[in-house]
């Protein structure tokens, strides 16, 4: 009997080790490595992309994320979400720039460092990381510095040379990939994928790729603040005028795909409330001035606010904002199309109609009248009706009454 025990004891000892070695087995993370690329600007809909994707390979419970950066720049707050989920991510993040002629130029200068392991390709560069804006203008010192302390905070934090960083920044300083190692700025040289992997330890993966949707990067290549500027005026133009002309259809059409372009786009830019009410309150503005020509006020009141609804349209702490010279233009021309265009359409609308009446006409009768016939007036054909008597065909008349399209005529003495 003490036998049978032991003997069952043994078994149970065996069948729980080996559920515990299961289970420990089921708990470890896998080798699964979530690839994502970063070709092409950096805005929107990338760090939509990639912070999603982060987020997804820490679902995974994926032993790293692969990151391809290919970029010359982008939005400074685009950058700054796929840098805050890089250093944020409980997965370790492996970023390789390559292939060979690709680069990590400005806002790919500050990604690349603050992933765990920075790795380039030979024949890659990064750096001239100096803040600008979207159409390519030096910004202020202000915005420089905050760069400039961002930069240096990420690269003290993955311990790699915050000097040189800043003078990405500041001084829009590139290097080399042989030199970027040389000057600790990247972990080491990767001629491919696989290589960054195993520059960050990896002995063995399998690997699951994350692609942006064909639509998606299709809206990122045309997001931009002009275009969203110049489309929500439209939209917006289009759309109060046909509320203020029903009927006319053409207007309200175009401003309302204008219109819901210009909000997509809005959706993807850092947009201020209080530009978008400047911009509305402006249109409408000149609508009224257009309606009630000679009072002025509306009209200046519309200049000035679609110019301030230009300024603020997007929050001033990034890089965003509308050209200075599209604006002007733009504004100029909706204050002429308001003014001018829409004022001559208001006016030819409420025109009363021209006098149609043929009362008091001559003409002659072309059939006999016995008491209705037809007749010429004006060199066109009528039915009428004689007002006294019989009158016979080719006979002078006159009209004495127009009803609808029947004329009551009466000889011509």
């Amino acid at each position: 009997m003490r036998r049978c025990v032991r003997l069952f004891a043994a078994g149970a000892l065996i069948l729980s080790g080996s559920l515990g070695m299961a289970s420990s087995a089921f708990a470890t993370t896998s080798n699964e490595v979530v690839r994502l690329d970063l070709v092409g600007a950096v805005e929107p809909l990338s760090a939509s992309y990639i912070v999603n994707g982060i987020h997804d390979a820490e679902t995974r419970k994926a032993e790293a994320v692969l990151l391809r950066i290919d970029t010359p720049g982008g939005l400074d707050s685009s950058m700054r979400k796929i840098a805050g989920a890089i250093l944020d991510s409980k997965v370790p993040v492996v970023c390789w720039v390559g292939p060979d002629g690709a680069r990590a130029a400005s806002a790919g200068t500050f990604i690349l460092l603050a992933c765990d392991t920075a790795t380039m390709a030979e024949g890659t560069n990064v750096g001239a990381a100096h803040p600008v804006g979207v159409q390519g203008q030096i910004l202020d010192h202000k915005v420089t510095n905050d760069a400039a302390a961002f930069i240096r905070s990420i690269a003290e934090k993955r311990h790699r040379n915050a000097s040189w960083a800043e003078r990405a920044v500041r001084d829009s300083v590139s290097l080399s990939a042989s030199e970027a190692v040389r000057m600790h700025v990247i972990d080491a040289l990767a001629s491919g994928p696989s290589a960054a992997l195993r520059v960050a330890g990896l002995d063995s993966w399998t690997i699951h790729r994350e692609s942006i949707p064909f639509g998606r990067g299709l809206l990122g290549s045309l997001v931009d603040p002009n275009l969203a500027f110049l489309l929500f005026i439209v939209g917006l133009g289009g759309i109060l005028i046909e509320i203020l002309h029903p009927g006319l259809s053409v207007p309200g059409v175009v401003g309302f795909f204008a219109l819901v372009f210009a909000l997509v786009m809005f959706e993807l830019l850092p947009v201020n409330v209080a530009g978008i009410v400047l911009l509305v309150a402006g249109v409408s503005f000149l609508l009224i001035e257009a309606h009630h020509p000679g009072v002025h006020l509306p009209g200046i009141a519309g200049v000035i606010s679609l110019v301030l609804g230009g300024l603020f349209l997007f929050d001033a702490g990034t890089l965003v904002r509308v050209s200075r010279p599209f604006l002007a233009l733009i504004v100029a021309l909706d204050a002429i199309f308001m003014l001018v265009v829409v004022r001559v359409a208001w006016r030819a609308r409420h025109m009363p109609p021209p006098n149609t009446s043929v009362v008091g006409a001559e003409g002659i009768a072309t059939s006999d009248l016995d008491p209705v016939g037809t007749v010429r007036v004006r060199s066109e054909q009528w039915t009428a009706e004689s007002a006294k008597g019989k009158i016979e065909a080719g006979t002078k008349i006159h009209v004495v009454e127009h009803e609808g399209l029947r004329l009551r005529v009466d000889r011509d003495s």
